[in-house]
């Protein structure tokens, strides 16, 4: 389900977040927006292999990793393997029919 709620995500530079099951826009006007709605998407899936909790640790423990790592919070962002994937494929939009499970998995770099 795709909803818009301005208040969850107003003073924040995010344009989407998926907190399974929902997506979560920050402007109406991105329920156009297919490359965003991919890129959200590409998280549910990833969220429904992991069991939704786990996805949800990995990702914060990911996070504090390249934190420490980078000394950066957007290159922290941008390294985690989550979105490394659901950024390289969001332009695709035939990437989940082919999508193999644990894909995310090409994309971790240490």
């Amino acid at each position: 389900m795709i909803m818009v709620c301005q208040r969850l995500l107003k003073n924040t530079k995010i344009s989407g977040i998926t907190l399974f099951p929902f997506i979560i826009l920050r402007k109406a006007e991105d329920l156009q927006n297919k490359v965003l709605i991919n890129h959200e998407k590409i998280h549910l899936r990833q969220q429904l292999e992991l069991f939704v909790i786990f996805f949800y640790l990995w990702y914060v423990m990911e996070y504090y990793y390249w934190f420490f790592r980078l000394g950066n919070r957007y290159l922290a962002y941008k390294s985690i393997s989550f979105e490394r994937e659901a950024y390289a494929k969001e332009e695709d939009p035939d990437y989940l029919a082919s999508r193999k499970m644990w894909s995310f998995r090409k994309y971790m770099d240490t």
